[in-house]
């Protein structure tokens, strides 16, 4: 595992503050906030890939031999909390078309409060990639405080928490049980409210990606 500390870095972008206000609306459509999930997913993809290392090769252009640069051969591994991490991972899948994917399904028990895993299913060759932890919401942060310790127990190359959006109390939570893994968010919002949701924040990813209540 990564000897970063605490680590979190929001995404400043003109593109991503415009799609953020759409995905914002509560009059955006089903299909327009899909869309919109998987763009601002896309534009977080570069910044979590942006320390893949390279190598030079040689190729022919049309006019000469040169040496050029190519991607190390680097094994990831995109890792959807469900349901709502789905809308991400689309979007990353697109920018890394060879990782390899992964399914934490979790939900939290109405009496006991507690987080109960119902899905699991990673990679096989897990302990050989780099994760990539996909939830559109750090809320309260219990959920993925849940599924990064699960991963944990498979003990991956390294691991990052992608979200796009995020409170201060659920990376202070996050950060208190892993300060190890990094966490990149397209916004740091104001506050959660008594009911654990992200104020401005964009209600619940679940039901706008599905069309559920």
């Amino acid at each position: 595992m990564s000897n970063q500390q605490k680590i979190v870095k929001e995404i400043k972008h003109p593109l991503i503050a415009h799609k953020l206000t759409l995905m914002r609306d509560k009059n955006t459509s089903i299909a327009k906030f899909r869309s919109l999930i998987k763009e601002v997913s896309l534009l977080l993809g570069y910044e979590a890939t942006r320390k893949m290392q390279l190598d030079e090769k040689e190729i022919e252009t049309p006019l000469e031999k040169a040496k050029m640069p190519v991607l190390r051969q680097k094994k990831s591994a995109l890792i959807s909390v469900l349901r709502a991490g789905n809308g991400i991972l689309d979007g990353m899948i697109e920018l890394m078309p060879t990782a390899h994917v992964g399914h934490i399904g979790l939900y939290r028990d109405p009496n006991s409060h507690s987080i109960i895993e119902y899905y699991l299913k990673f990679p096989k060759d897990i302990n050989q990639r780099s994760a990539m932890v996909l939830d559109p919401m750090l809320a309260t942060g219990y959920s993925a405080v849940t599924a990064v310790k699960r991963l944990k127990q498979v003990k991956p190359t390294s691991i990052e928490f992608i979200c796009i959006v995020a409170s201060p109390e659920g990376i202070q939570f996050f950060h208190e049980h892993h300060p190890d893994v990094p966490i990149i968010t397209a916004s740091i919002d104001r506050e959660l409210n008594s009911k654990g949701y992200i104020l401005p924040g964009l209600g619940d990813a679940g039901d706008r990606l599905f069309g559920t209540q």
